[in-house]
């Protein structure tokens, strides 16, 4: 099992993602962004039957890629080194 730094288990957990012992860091990263796509889904979703309206989509959004950071973390940044 690959050794992740203690705040990217964290924020993994956080959004879902329970690590396996033959995860890599790619197929971790990989299932981050089927789930971040997910909720991108259930976003435009929600724009889309009225309850965002479109001038307020676009922070929306915003926020939800601010909540997945890992995203756009360098995967040599995911492992404890050594």
């Amino acid at each position: 099992m690959i050794r992740l730094r203690p705040e990217v288990l964290e924020a993994l957990r956080e959004k879902g993602v329970e690590p396996q012992a033959d995860d890599t860091a790619a197929s971790l990263k990989e299932r981050l962004n089927e789930a971040y796509l997910v909720e991108v889904r259930r976003l435009r979703g929600r724009q889309r039957s009225g309850e965002i309206p479109l001038r307020e989509y676009a922070a929306h959004a915003e926020a939800l890629k601010e909540s997945f950071p890992l995203l756009g973390l360098p995967l040599h940044r995911w492992e404890v080194s050594g």
